[in-house]
């Protein structure tokens, strides 16, 4: 019986080890490419000041689950938001919800990456959204949760602000005001190798 039972335990062990996606977890600065319909843009995460939040995001790279969405809300001088939304307008399966590392001293300053969550400060998941302006308003004070800044646009900031300037309006499936006319589609995200 004890053979079978360590036969077994050896076996969910080594599952569970093949199973765990490579983060990169001793990288500091992970840097994420996403070729999209529009070019390609390049992040820099900082794991430094967000953790939780960047371990979080690679989770979803990693695992593909970026691929093949699109970016479903865009607000000319504001922001451009993924994550979350097939081409057909199918909502993905949300993670579990993270906690909020925003007053991590990182603002929501033009290029940056932050995380998009509900009124609920520790509601995050998969959506992330790029700042096409400096967005302060965003950013925590001694009265409100802010949004958790995790890494910042290194490459196709032109990109990003060309999304920022294509026409919307409200999508009837969704119900959702702000939606690309055509869609934006975020090809595949990829974490790249460290350097």
């Amino acid at each position: 019986m004890k053979r079978i039972l360590s036969a077994l335990l050896l076996l969910v062990g080594a599952h569970a080890s093949a199973a765990a996606p490579d983060i990169q977890k001793d990288n500091l600065y992970p840097k994420v490419e996403m070729q999209t319909s529009m070019g390609t843009i390049v992040v820099e995460l900082d794991r430094t000041r967000a953790p939780i939040t960047v371990d979080n995001f690679l989770n979803y790279v990693v695992k593909g689950e970026y691929d093949n969405t699109i970016f479903h809300r865009v607000i000319a001088g504001f922001v451009v938001q993924g994550g979350g939304v097939g081409p057909k307008m199918d909502m993905k399966k949300d993670g579990k919800t993270i906690v909020n590392e925003s007053g991590n001293g990182l603002s929501n300053a033009v290029g940056t990456i932050a995380m998009a969550r509900e009124g609920d400060p520790h509601s995050a998941t998969r959506q992330f959204y790029f700042n096409v302006a400096d967005n302060t308003k965003l950013d925590p004070s001694p009265r409100r949760w802010g949004y958790a800044v995790f890494g910042n646009i290194v490459e196709g900031l032109d990109v990003v602000q060309a999304m920022s300037e294509v026409a919307t309006g409200h999508n009837a499936t969704l119900n959702w005001q702000d939606v690309p006319m055509a869609p934006i589609i975020l090809k595949t995200a990829k974490l790249l190798p460290v350097k």
